[in-house]
């Protein structure tokens, strides 16, 4: 049974398809079985993982019997299974985490964003109380810029959701490299210059560090 990791947050625009992907394509690179759910209406990570050249498997799930139907049926196949969930914390989210086996929250460092990772705190609590605290969570900084105000204060209120919720040392820079990944159906692994090599040792600390909390 493979494990299930979804990506969650009702904010659009906070790398939740982006990191999905990335997340996916270094599982496949770590020899694992992998495929990608996308619950997402606008279908960008399963359209996005059907142009790369070393295609991603890849299973659009939109509503929430098929999500909780589906998924455990999914998982029988492979190693990982990697969920992009929906834009807006709708019924379709809360299927996701009744499946889970971690829930993963990038958040934006603003202000809406943050907002938005409490409400997303709040469904994840839900699910815990209903599956007696399952799935865990976890939270990290996406699209920061370095050096920012703004990036400091973000990790400073994300801080306030643990213990519960632990907030991953690991951020994510913003690049032009990782915004390009998609217009040229690939990955930051595949894309050359120096912003591409710094982003792909991003995401390969983040990746650890979610691999290294899992359950």
């Amino acid at each position: 049974m493979a494990v299930i990791i979804a990506l969650i947050n009702q904010k659009g625009g906070c790398a939740k398809s982006t990191t999905a992907v990335h997340f996916a394509h270094w599982l496949g690179k770590l020899g694992k079985r992998v495929m990608l759910v996308d619950a997402d209406a606008q279908r960008s990570s399963s359209q996005w993982c059907s142009r790369m050249e070393q295609a991603i498997a890849t299973q659009v799930l939109q509503s929430p019997d098929d999500l909780l139907e589906q998924l455990g049926e999914l998982a029988a196949a492979v190693d990982f299974l990697v969920v992009d969930g929906p834009a807006g914390l709708s019924e379709a989210t809360r299927a996701i985490l009744m499946r889970a086996d971690l829930a993963v929250v990038p958040v934006q460092p603003s202000g809406i964003d943050l907002q938005s990772a409490a409400d997303a705190v709040r469904l994840i609590k839900q699910a815990q109380l209903v599956r007696e605290g399952k799935p865990p969570a976890v939270m990290f900084l996406s699209r920061a810029v370095k050096g920012t105000k703004l990036k400091d204060e973000a990790l400073g209120l994300l801080g306030k959701f643990s213990p519960q919720f632990k907030v991953l040392k690991s951020v994510i820079h913003q690049k032009q490299a990782i915004a390009d990944s998609s217009g040229q159906a690939a990955t930051v692994w595949e894309l050359s210059g120096q912003p591409a090599k710094e982003a792909a040792r991003e995401y390969e600390r983040l990746f650890k560090e979610i691999m290294g909390v899992l359950p």
